[in-house]
């Protein structure tokens, strides 16, 4: 990815993402894990990569993804836009790692597909779940699976 998400992620936030996230259902899409300080990001059903982000810590406090790529084989993801991408890997991390509402990354990632593809009609709601998925817990029930 040329450029990755921006945000800057408090300790807490860092140490949660390291704990992952286990999928346990067909309406939760994605496994994630961490090996040092690279988070590998895994749809459930294929057990594919798509993601992997780098993080290291800021000089003020906190975290920073400072390299990240996506999947660009097309029989494995169809993802081709950067900007798509940076979204959903932050989007991932956010509403499903950690729980977060996530609302401006979510509407970020309905107006990326919205212009990426001719189903502008689409609903939201169903393109959030189609790419994202649900998280069908709160953050702190020790769901979590380290790096193999």
């Amino acid at each position: 990815m040329p450029r990755p998400p921006q945000r800057i992620w408090s300790g807490d936030e860092w140490e949660r993402i390291q704990l992952g996230y286990a999928s346990r259902g067909m309406d939760e899409k994605w496994n994630v894990f961490t090996e040092g300080d690279t988070v590998f990001l895994h749809r459930s059903w294929t057990g594919r990569g798509i993601f992997a982000a780098t993080f290291a810590p800021v000089d003020d406090g906190g975290w920073r993804i400072t390299d990240a790529v996506a999947e660009r084989d097309p029989e494995r993801y169809g993802g081709t836009d950067d900007a798509y991408d940076c979204v959903m890997l932050e989007l991932v991390l956010s509403a499903i790692v950690l729980g977060e509402p996530a609302a401006d990354l979510r509407a970020k990632l309905v107006e990326s597909t919205s212009r990426n593809t001719s189903s502008a009609d689409v609903p939201a709601g169903l393109v959030q779940h189609s790419a994202v998925g649900l998280r069908s817990d709160s953050p702190t029930d020790g769901r979590s699976v380290q790096g193999g």
